[in-house]
């Protein structure tokens, strides 16, 4: 089994960062892929981010060029760097993890947080 406690979320305003962490306990061997997810209010939860093993990574159209996510594997830990936000970033932000590739889909996913809010004022 494997735990993923997520931290950093808050309430910031518009144009301002965030850096969101994600700590990996218990069968870290199956945190081969990791990645961001959010859900907004009324909405479903979609893909923000995702990072490979060894760090390649791919992003939402939504966020490219503003978010960047790593990781630190020495740490067990997953980062989301979240730059330039704007009010329709404001969500619950998941970390996830499963034993195979990355991919953009919730489906895919074998491992959840359970959240941390995310909320940018105008």
């Amino acid at each position: 089994q494997v735990q993923l406690v997520e931290s950093g979320g808050g309430l910031v305003q518009a144009g301002g960062s965030l850096r969101l962490s994600c700590a990996a306990s218990g069968r870290t061997s199956s945190t081969n892929a990791m990645g961001w997810f959010r859900q907004a209010p009324g909405k479903e939860r979609e893909f923000v981010a995702g990072i490979t093993w060894t760090g390649g990574s791919i992003y939402a159209d939504s966020v490219k060029g503003r978010f960047t996510i790593s990781r630190d594997n020495a740490k067990n830990t997953v980062y989301l760097q979240m730059n330039s936000l704007k009010p329709e970033d404001t969500a619950v932000y998941y970390c996830a993890a499963r034993n195979g590739p990355v991919r953009p889909a919730v489906a895919f996913y074998e491992y959840w947080g359970r959240g941390t809010q995310v909320t940018v004022s105008s």
